[in-house]
């Protein structure tokens, strides 16, 4: 299999597996990244996703060699089944070597990315002649400053770790080899939270972009309403009152 799937403790861990090509992309893969996300997507265990790569790399982004054999690597569901799909649970992108291209483009679709010190980023499809319509173009100077995210699509420059933690893109960097385990850190930490709560959260903190200043309260509190009546944050403040850990029914 090109992709490995494990859940442990609430944590889906899936691993692109393909390291004798930096883990690209070939449409072997794209299907499997596919049926992962759709299967962690209802799988009520799974409160959280962390997305990595084998062998010392994150992605290098489609396969080129795939590609000139006319494989399709976009699915209705984008960029190896994932840069265009409705991920219902918390992604974080665990980054190892090099995120490049479509590689790039997975992380971008994350909610976190943890990068390894050692990592390199890049949208480098304008050096093959291509573009970065995975969700490069649109996301990135969404998510860091657009002169920035100009010199990245446009030279197709591989850029350091630190310099895109500076930017704001990046939340965590850590010594090589040690991107995964900081990245299941956070996704235990969000798993260990109340279900409900973290998803609604989640949606209002994508949703509320395109929220009016007249709206954005009214429409929050819809939202927000059925948590705050809900089992779980009962349970939430008895827990605390009872010094005990809380037992979740996401409901």
């Amino acid at each position: 299999m090109s992709v490995d799937l494990t859940v442990k403790d609430g944590v889906a861990v899936v691993t692109i597996d393909r390291p004798d090509v930096r883990n690209c992309i070939d449409r072997a893969t794209a299907l499997a990244i596919d049926s992962v996300v759709q299967r962690v997507n209802v799988d009520e265990e799974v409160r959280c996703v962390v997305i990595t790569g084998a062998g010392g790399n994150f992605c290098a982004g489609m396969d080129l060699k795939a590609f000139l054999r006319g494989e399709t690597v976009r699915l209705p569901t984008g960029f190896a089944g994932l840069t265009q799909a409705k991920l219902e649970k918390p992604f974080i992108a665990a980054v190892e070597g090099y995120a490049l291209a479509g590689g790039f483009e997975i992380a971008l679709a994350c909610d976190i990315i943890i990068s390894a010190e050692t990592a390199k980023f890049g949208l480098t499809e304008v050096k093959r002649g291509l573009v970065a319509n995975a969700g490069g173009i649109i996301r990135l100077p969404r998510q860091i400053p657009a002169k920035i995210a100009a010199e990245l699509i446009l030279t197709g420059d591989l850029f350091p770790a630190d310099r895109l933690l500076h930017a704001g893109l990046i939340n965590r960097i850590v010594p090589a080899g040690e991107a995964l385990a900081a990245a299941l850190e956070i996704a235990q930490t969000i798993a260990g939270n109340g279900p409900m709560a973290v998803a609604v959260s989640r949606q209002i903190l994508n949703d509320s972009r395109n929220w009016t200043d007249g709206e954005m309260f009214e429409r929050q509190f819809e939202l927000t309403a059925p948590v705050f009546a809900s089992d779980d944050a009962r349970e939430g403040a008895l827990a605390f009152a009872e010094k005990r850990r809380p037992v979740w029914k996401g409901r």
